[in-house]
């Protein structure tokens, strides 16, 4: 993905058209901010919230609740209640599955949108194509971006309407599972002295469930109020996810980080605290939104409307081969994100027109890595447009590649540096010093706040029985063993040899990068319901994915061309989760066990089409029960 030899671009006008920069120097400069950020203190860039930190992952949105202890049988667990699980619920009633239980550590359904209720908090796809089941609910959204809370309210629909709230088990967190052969069934632990068990287990653990904090010192030395954007305390702030928070009236307000979640805390916060101070380490890419109100006459709402659309949105998305190997003929959702694609991945008859031919793959490379110069000169561009103060909007600016970081999108961020009680505080990729009693340290010099929102992510890349919480123990041998030296070991992404009955969505593994994850839950959550329901009008009772399918899916993912070029490209980036803030030193550093190589809609073509066969690469069984 790169067109560099030995740290020069290679130009060729014919292919590229005029240019209006030099496109050595915006890689020097790219170069130069990137090694600015990495670091090597040796200190860790953030941590968990676990230990003396466990009190930022705290639910400030249930009461606790009470129960007795469960020691029941149910067909079906799903671990995780956010859009994964609901999405893979009603799947499987859809296939005809009553017995569902739904274990969440939340204190009601919505994953993601249980626990981001931060003012201004809202989806950065489409709602129509990102909410879950909107045909089936007869539901349209308000926006064209969709807020927390109707985000929440949907996910409540979706619990209603498919039943799922009769057996679900909120404020709960497993702590074990074993798969017990003799039975044919999955035992469960839980942190409230469950015992339960289950013939099909489905992990549906979600990618924003773990807050992270950055790793400096004296975090736990600030003696004013602090908390995660995920754990946002409107006790202190007043107000709502709506807005009006009049408890930071007299107060000064710093909020820690720049990315996506940043993008929509700082408008909200800026209309209402004394002082805003915004500690930027890397800032993000701020397109246009286009935020306005959907009427019922947004899209055509024909059967299998959304389907249709987020395929479409799909293959405006991606590079390379589009449906079915053809141009779509029209963007239906033409937001930013297709914009941005229609810039990147040019039209082949335009770039023929220009060469006179079709051009090899080194130019299409050389062709990528100018477009995406374009593309963020433009974003650039835009924040001196906007942006009145010239240091201010020079720190604002990106200096990477687009993808390198997830896109961001916003109409009011920018603006709200225009505000006099709005201050950027540029780290200059070194991020917060330390820590005080009463404020924030940056290159020595103390910035005193009342109060300190953390908008640093959620632990990304890591172990899955670290993401689930617990371990999982298969046939004479634990997930983490499994798994470990040799490499992720998966069957299209969602289940492994010798885990019998057990099924994974979500989560990053040896599937696809996709810009609108709900579209790829759903098409998981279809496979999975398929199989089920296949094994149980067999009159089977176990499931296991063969290890030579594994075997195959593995090589699969490994030998992908793509991900070597992938790989290759994120290591040029600035740091961040992307790349392991800088360090990665292989595919599992990035996303866990790699990708499959041909991308999205390649990927859902394949799990459509298994759907219609006979579990190829799985065997089924029914041994005698005890």
């Amino acid at each position: 993905m790169s067109a560099s030899v030995d740290g020069d671009i290679m130009v060729n006008s014919e292919l590229t058209g005029p240019l209006d920069f030099d496109p050595e120097e915006l890689q020097a400069k790219y170069e130069l901010e990137r090694n600015i950020r990495i670091r090597t203190d040796g200190k860790q860039q953030y941590v968990a919230t676990s230990g003396k930190f466990a009190d930022y992952s705290k639910d400030p949105w249930s009461s606790p609740l009470s129960r007795e202890p469960l020691h029941d049988h149910t067909q079906v667990v799903i671990v995780g209640g956010g859009f994964g699980g609901l999405v893979q619920g009603a799947r499987l009633h859809e296939a005809g599955f009553r017995d569902i239980r739904i274990i969440e550590i939340g204190g009601d359904f919505g994953g993601t949108w249980y626990w981001n209720r931060y003012p201004g908090a809202m989806c950065d796809i489409e709602a129509h194509i990102y909410m879950p089941l909107l045909e089936e609910l007869g539901y349209m959204p308000k926006h064209r971006y969709a807020y927390a809370d109707e985000m929440l309210h949907v996910s409540r629909l979706i619990g209603e309407k498919y039943g799922l709230y009769d057996k679900a088990l909120f404020q709960t967190t497993i702590t074990d599972a074993a798969w017990v052969e003799d039975a044919h069934v999955w035992r469960l632990t839980t942190d409230r002295g469950d015992e339960i068990t289950t013939d099909f287990l489905v992990l549906a653990a979600g990618r924003q469930s773990l807050p992270k904090l950055p790793g400096v010192p004296g975090i736990d030395e600030f003696e004013g109020h602090i908390f995660h954007s995920s754990r946002w305390d409107y006790s202190y702030t007043g107000g709502s996810s709506e807005g009006g928070l009049t408890g930071l009236a007299d107060k000064t307000v710093g909020v820690i980080g720049t990315g996506a979640t940043a993008l929509q805390i700082v408008p909200a916060v800026a209309k209402d605290a004394k002082k805003l101070l915004v500690f930027q380490r890397t800032p993000s890419t701020v397109g246009v939104r286009g935020q306005c109100e959907t009427g019922p006459d947004w899209v055509d709402a024909s059967p299998g409307w959304q389907q249709r659309r987020r395929e479409n949105f799909q293959a405006h998305v991606q590079f390379g081969t589009r449906v079915d190997g053809e141009e779509p003929a029209e963007d239906l959702v033409a937001d930013g994100w297709c914009d941005a694609f229609a810039m990147l991945s040019e039209p082949p008859e335009k770039v023929e027109a220009r060469l006179g031919r079709k051009p090899t793959a080194e130019e299409a490379a050389e062709l990528s890595v100018i477009n995406d110069f374009r593309l963020m000169n433009q974003l650039r561009a835009r924040i001196d447009s906007i942006v009145e103060d010239p240091e201010t909007a020079e720190a604002l600016k990106p200096w990477y590649r687009w993808w390198c970081k997830r896109p961001g999108w916003h109409d009011d961020y920018l603006p709200a540096f225009n505000r006099p009680n709005v201050h950027l505080i540029d780290t200059r990729g070194q991020g917060v010093e330390r820590f005080t009693k009463t404020g924030v340290m940056v290159n020595g010099v103390e910035h005193q706040v009342d109060c300190i929102v953390m908008a640093t992510g959620f632990e990304a890349n890591i172990e899955y029985t670290r993401l689930t919480g617990f371990e999982l123990h298969g046939r004479g041998i634990d997930l983490s063993e499994h798994w470990g030296s040799a490499g992720i070991r998966t069957l299209h992404g969602m289940s492994t040899d010798r885990f019998p009955n057990l099924f994974f969505i979500g989560g990053n593994l040896q599937t696809v990068s996709a810009v609108n994850a709900v579209h790829l839950l759903d098409e998981q959550a279809k496979y999975v319901a398929h199989i089920l329901a296949t094994v149980v009008a067999r009159g089977d009772s176990i499931v296991e994915a063969q290890p030579e399918a594994v075997d195959a899916w593995v090589e699969t993912i490994r030998t992908a061309p793509q991900n070597k070029a992938l790989f290759e490209f994120y290591l040029e980036c600035t740091p961040g989760y992307y790349n392991s803030e800088g360090k990665a030193t292989s595919m599992d550093d990035l996303f866990i066990g790699g990708r499959y190589g041909p991308g999205a809609l390649a990927y859902y073509r394949l799990l459509e089409k298994f759907a219609n066969g006979e579990l190829e690469g799985f065997v089924t069984t029914s041994p005698e029960r005890p």
